[in-house]
């Protein structure tokens, strides 16, 4: 017996990443008094009027197929809402529902590419981006956001990448796991590129309900993007809703047919009580996330606040989202090598970001998913931990600095 080898083809590098992860949920399980910072999961429930509606749904039976590219109330609420944001008329046959935003990344892929072309992504990138580019036989390539430019875009980087193969961008924005929001002038860098190459344009914006600090822009907004640009939307993190598995497509009819062509095959529509669900909490968007986002910021600058007074280590305020990336170079460790003994040592998890891309090697990335208490505790653990760390470099200053703030 033999397995098609296109799985493990298409396996990234960032898979293994999550091993940390998974080892510390197993010792949290077994009673070890584990703070796991490495998933971006919310910690509160879903709104209880969310859950109503869906249980509603479910006692008057709607438990049947479901329309293939998602119920009409649903689409009606997301183009309503996209149509406002964007300020440009966004109708049903704009929307496709699909079961979060892995998949509507994946099927973007399939739609949109195939084996001889090139798609370029910004690196750092969310780890599973690069199995779920792989999948359509295109080929990655990598335009670098470095740290030392707070890992801001590099509109010429992304210019001299540009060949007559290249068919499509991908990039989420706000980013995982930098936090970084493309600004006006950097969204415009990225649209004329797209239109004076005739290019895709992929956009994960999971994260855009939760940014901080000043307006978000969709690129989707600018002229020209509207038959080119596919935006990516969620319901996962900006309503604590990540085990619904409920996101969306937005594009270009056209694309929306393809899609619905592929989604036929893949999943024959999402079910009928969780798009109810979906379609209360999009009607409440704003009641609902504008609660959840002061909640993250001040989670964000609690975090901030405390790893920045920890010596060895350096913190970038995130601009949204719900991760901070610390850098580790100056404790001596790789990134790997400090994930794996801040968890061992300290009982904290916590990503090696290098998993995400070559700019974030030497940083780690926490979530910051749990209460300010037991998120004061996690930094007083790692200020501990980097204590330690300098101590047995001989570095005896650094180390009682540090301790001393833990």
């Amino acid at each position: 017996m033999r397995f098609s080898p296109f799985v493990e083809r298409i396996t990234g590098q960032g898979v293994a990443a999550w091993d940390i992860h998974h080892a510390a949920f197993h010792a949290a399980s077994q009673g070890e008094d584990i703070i796991i910072l490495s998933v971006g999961d919310p910690d509160f429930a879903t709104p209880s009027f969310i859950t109503d509606a869906a249980v509603g749904a479910l006692r008057e039976g709607d438990t049947h197929y479901t329309e293939i590219p998602g119920r009409q109330t649903l689409r009606d609420a997301v183009a309503a809402r996209y149509s406002n944001s964007l300020g440009r008329a966004v109708g049903a046959e704009n929307v496709i529902i699909v079961p979060g935003a892995q998949n509507a990344l994946f099927i973007s892929s399939l739609c949109l590419l195939q084996a001889g072309d090139e798609v370029l992504v910004l690196d750092p990138m969310y780890v599973t981006y690069e199995a779920t580019l792989n999948a359509s036989g295109a080929t990655l390539v990598r335009v670098p956001c470095l740290p030392e430019s707070g890992f801001r875009l590099d509109a010429q980087a992304l210019a001299a990448a540009i060949t007559p193969r290249t068919r499509a961008i991908f990039f989420s924005n706000p980013n995982n796991p930098t936090g970084v929001v493309l600004d006006p002038r950097e969204l415009q860098a990225i649209a004329d590129l797209a239109v004076a190459h005739d290019l895709w344009v992929v956009v994960d914006e999971v994260y855009e309900s939760l940014v901080f600090d000043g307006q978000y822009h969709s690129l989707a907004a600018l002229p020209g993007m509207a038959e080119r640009c596919i935006v990516i939307g969620s319901l996962s993190k900006s309503h604590a809703m990540t085990g619904w598995r409920i996101g969306w497509i937005i594009a270009a009819p056209q694309m929306v047919v393809h899609a619905q062509t592929l989604v036929l095959s893949m999943l024959y529509g999402v079910p009928g009580f969780v798009m109810e669900a979906a379609t209360a909490a999009v009607l409440a968007h704003d009641d609902v996330t504008q609660g959840m986002r002061e909640i993250y910021r001040r989670r964000r600058d609690l975090v901030v606040a405390a790893l920045s007074l920890c010596p060895g280590i350096q913190v970038q305020a995130p601009q949204a989202g719900m991760f901070v990336l610390v850098d580790i170079r100056g404790t001596g460790l790789s990134s790997l090598d400090f994930a794996w003994r801040l968890f061992r040592e300290a009982g904290v998890s916590v990503l090696d970001a290098a998993a995400f891309g070559e700019p974030a090697q030497g940083f780690v990335r926490l979530s910051f998913t749990l209460g300010e208490v037991r998120l004061a505790q996690a930094c007083q653990r790692i200020a501990g931990f980097v204590a330690k760390l300098a101590d047995e470099r001989g570095d005896c200053s650094l180390g009682r600095h540090a301790a001393s703030n833990s």
